[in-house]
């Protein structure tokens, strides 16, 4: 088996097994996004603390999405060798690429930005569902009791949701489950919100955060030189 024969072989192979995790995870974010409360009920109320912060199911389909293209892409084009195929392999692997950089600027250098982006489209949503949601309301109580936090922020993100407009009361977290949870004692209290303690999580935990994420970039650029090697090859033939 020559060197080109051989790579592209393990260009396929990989490249099937990103194709099948995309479709694995699609499926998932499918049964999460129709029956959530089921995928919570068989792994756990806090499977992962940041995830439950958005919305778990619509995250796994478009992570799924990207992966099906991409294995399709890379597995397809390498076994009919197809230049067109590579190119746009090489194409789709590099935007991710300077997108995941691009982000990990943003999350370093402003952090502040992050929060204001977060804010503006989680609080909403938590005013909105948190009490009428059951399913919601149960992840994020969950969270907050496992995180020890209130809200994105801090308990202000509850002012105006259909749970105090209800209830006159914040949730029982804000307030480090003391009761009544009132205005008085959420402000006294002074929990701090979901958002600070999950940086500070991932900062405590930089080095497998890191590792994790030059492992994938490593594969990313891999990837993109296989590709190209097999479509400068193919002019040769």
């Amino acid at each position: 088996m020559g060197c080109f024969t051989f790579i592209k072989v393990m260009m396929i192979l990989f490249n099937l097994a990103i194709f099948l995790s995309g479709g694995t995870l699609m499926g998932v974010g499918i049964w999460v996004a129709v029956d959530d409360q089921s995928f919570v009920e068989i792994f756990g109320a806090l499977s992962s603390s940041v995830l439950q912060v958005v919305h778990v199911g619509y995250f796994l389909i478009a992570i799924g999405a990207i992966l099906l293209v991409i294995g399709f892409l890379g597995c397809y084009g390498a076994q009919k060798d197809s230049k067109c195929l590579l190119m746009m392999f090489f194409s789709v692997v590099l935007i991710i690429f300077i997108a995941e950089i691009a982000a990990a600027v943003v999350a370093l250098v402003y952090t502040g930005f992050a929060e204001m982006l977060l804010t503006a489209v989680v609080t909403p949503v938590l005013q909105e569902k948190y009490g009428k949601d059951q399913s919601f309301t149960k992840i994020w109580n969950a969270t907050m009791k496992e995180v020890e936090c209130c809200g994105l922020n801090n308990y202000t993100d509850f002012t105006n949701s259909s749970w105090y407009m209800e209830h006159k009361l914040y949730p029982d977290a804000c307030c480090n489950y003391q009761q009544p949870c009132n205005a008085t004692l959420a402000a006294k209290t002074n929990v701090t919100g979901c958002f600070d303690q999950i940086l500070k999580e991932i900062k405590t935990n930089a080095g497998v955060v890191g590792g994790v994420a030059a492992g994938i970039a490593a594969l990313e650029i891999a990837a993109m030189a296989v590709s190209m090697y097999l479509y400068c090859r193919l002019d040769q033939k």
